[in-house]
């Protein structure tokens, strides 16, 4: 039993020995694959550092290579093991380093410059025999798994604190304000630019610079030094582009940027947008002293090129711009036409006339109305520079230069003008209005488009003016009744013919009938003028026919009755000569005629009242004898003397 206790004791006591030997003695260590350890050297031969505490040459202090997975021996009594695990950094996000040793920053710095050869700070050694400073770093790592040395860089999360520990209670305090300042800057997050989810508006960032030379005298902006240092990613590039400190010109757009918040910081904005209608007038707060573009004639402020400070000649049109409102401002100026409006009830759409009221005037008849006005007019987006330039906005323009131009025009016209003339005669005011202020608008590089006057107003309490307005009113009623019984006789008399045109419409049968009916008769009555005319050419053509008849027969007949006439004459000339002379043949046909004549005719033979002639007693008196001598004289043409008219005795 003695000696079971005994080997137990002396089995116990060999491994309590290993163990100093394996363990404390030679210091066997066992490193996971997921871990490291920074080993710490309590002392050495080649003494201990001084001002530093990394210990690159074997002196007392932390040794910059780290212990990786596998087994080490390192004895207790000379080092001492620093163990944790690896340093993981998540997608999406960004850890910030802070050096213990290395070289000072210069006067100009805040963080220590990006050494490459520290492999992502990796490479304790690299970093401080290639210039490493301490402090806050430039450089960040980003998502991954690193193998950092923690007694050298200080490992800044957005939940914690990776450093080894020296037992310096401020450091640790200032490394939780780094901590909490990151965190106020979004700074553990990349930053993501791009626009609202309700697509309203899209964002830009201005970037302000924390490190580099400072801004020259007079500078309020940094000027851009290029794309090279990948929108500020790159803070070594950056600088060596000759990038300054502070504002920055250049501005971040849409886009995924894993910046180091200690060295820039960014101020998410929304972008300028110059609608539709407007042009935007960029009055620059950075570049060199401009060359002026007006010309010697221009008198009222300069116009500066692209890249000067001041107000520049070639406006934004419309559009979305990028443009950082810390450098300058966009002074937006509408193309579209412009009304302003002198009434205090009503504003324009564009807000300029807010300030505006009726303008008060003063009539020739001594009348004091307010009278309101409009005025269109129309800037060309050429001349918006200038307009700024010498105005400042629209609205000092409107409320400093054009109230007081149109007032004053208006009120000279009314001075001019009774009340009555100023009302009707409106047209003939408003368009020498517009012939005459154009030219002065002109001057304002503005276009006059229109002026628009309404009716003069009344002064509260003053019916005087009511009272004129009213009589014109009654006056056009009176012309308006006018025309509106003539309307009401045209529409009577429309009436009176609708009604004939209704009335002929239901009788449209019968005057159908009617007239088919009347140029039956029309073609009737036609066909019997034809007739009638036909007959009446044959009857013509008949009587012709029978007139040429008559006529040839009538100078058959002539020629006939001539021939017999000739051969009666013949004849009777021969009688004559056979009865011994012309007057016994008379004699002989007036006895035959008067014997023709008793034998036919129911006559007295015997004659009422004989002629003497006067002759003497014995002499032949008888009717026959004397109607002889009588027929026969007036044949020869012998006037009978001493006729006397007897009575003859019963």
């Amino acid at each position: 039993m003695n000696d079971l206790i005994l080997w137990a004791s002396i089995a116990v006591i060999a491994l309590f020995v290993v163990y100093l030997l394996i363990f404390k003695i030679f210091g066997l260590r066992v490193i996971n694959s997921n871990e490291v350890a920074v080993v710490e050297q309590w002392w050495s031969s080649k003494g201990s550092l001084k001002d530093a505490i990394i210990a690159l040459n074997g002196e007392a202090g932390y040794s910059p290579e780290l212990l990786r997975g596998g087994i080490h021996f390192k004895s207790v009594l000379k080092y001492k093991i620093h163990r944790y695990p690896l340093i993981t950094i998540p997608q999406g996000q960004i850890a910030y380093i802070f050096a213990r040793d290395g070289h000072p920053l210069s006067p100009t710095q805040t963080l220590g410059k990006l050494i490459p050869e520290a492999n992502n700070f990796q490479d304790v050694r690299g970093f401080l025999t290639s210039g490493g400073q301490r402090g806050p770093q430039r450089g960040i790592i980003r998502e991954g798994t690193y193998a950092i040395n923690l007694a050298q860089f200080i490992v800044i999360t957005p939940n914690d604190i990776k450093m080894i520990s020296t037992g310096n209670r401020s450091e640790r305090n200032e490394m939780v304000s780094m901590q909490q300042t990151l965190a106020a800057r979004k700074a553990f997050q990349p930053v993501i630019i791009m626009g609202n989810t309700d697509n309203t508006s899209d964002l830009m960032g201005i970037v302000t610079v924390h490190d580099g030379s400072p801004l020259d005298e007079g500078e309020i902006i940094a000027p851009s030094v290029g794309e090279g240092h990948a929108s500020y990613q790159d803070p070594e590039a950056f600088l060596k582009l000759g990038g300054r400190r502070g504002k920055q010109l250049q501005v971040l757009t849409d886009g995924t940027y894993y910046i180091n918040r200690l060295f820039a910081t960014v101020e998410y904005r929304p972008k300028t947008v110059v609608p539709i209608g407007y042009v935007g007038i960029v009055v620059s707060f950075y570049g060199t002293e401009g060359v002026d573009t007006t010309g010697a004639d221009y008198h009222h402020g300069e116009l500066v090129a692209q890249g000067s400070k001041g107000v520049l000649e070639k406006p934004l049109m419309p559009g979305k711009y990028a443009f950082n409102t810390d450098a300058g401002k966009v002074v937006l100026v509408p193309t579209t036409n412009i009304i302003l409006k002198w009434n205090k009830a009503e504003t324009g759409d564009h807000k300029y006339d807010e300030n505006l009221t009726e303008v008060d005037i003063i009539t020739k008849d001594a009348f004091e109305p307010a009278l309101p006005l409009s005025v269109v007019m129309h800037i060309d987006y050429k001349q918006a520079p200038w307009v700024i330039q010498r105005f400042g906005d629209i609205n000092m323009l409107v409320n400093q230069s054009l109230d007081p131009l149109v007032s004053a025009y208006f009120k000279d016209v009314a001075q001019t003008k009774t009340l009555i003339e100023l009302i009707q005669e409106r047209s003939e005011i408003r368009e020498r209005a517009v012939m005459e202020m154009r030219a002065k608008f002109a001057k304002y590089n503005l276009q006059l488009e229109e002026v628009l006057i309404g009716t003069p107003r009344s002064p509260v309490a003053d019916v005087q003016i009511e009272n004129i307005l009213t009589q014109l009113r009654e006056r056009q009623i009176a012309e308006e009744k006018k025309v509106t019984y003539g309307k009401q006789q045209e529409a009577a008399e429309r009436e009176k013919n609708l009604r004939e045109a209704e009335a002929v419409a239901e009788q449209q049968g019968t005057l159908t009938r009617s007239k088919i009916q009347i140029e039956v008769e029309h073609n009737t009555g036609a066909a019997a003028a034809a007739r009638a005319e036909q007959e009446a050419n044959q009857i013509v053509a008949l009587a012709k026919a029978n007139a040429t008849r008559v006529r040839v027969e009538g100078e058959a007949e002539a020629s006939k009755e001539s021939n017999i006439g000739l051969a009666k004459a013949q004849a009777i000339d021969a009688q004559v000569k056979a009865y011994g002379g012309a007057e016994y043949r008379v004699i002989n046909e007036i006895a035959d005629k008067l014997a023709d004549a008793i034998s036919n005719a129911t006559v007295d033979v015997v004659p009422k009242t004989i002629v003497n002639f006067g002759e003497a007693q014995g002499n032949d008196n008888s009717i026959v004898s004397s109607l002889m001598k009588l027929l026969t004289l007036e044949k020869l043409g012998v006037k009978v003397q001493g006729v006397e008219e007897t009575t003859p005795k019963e």
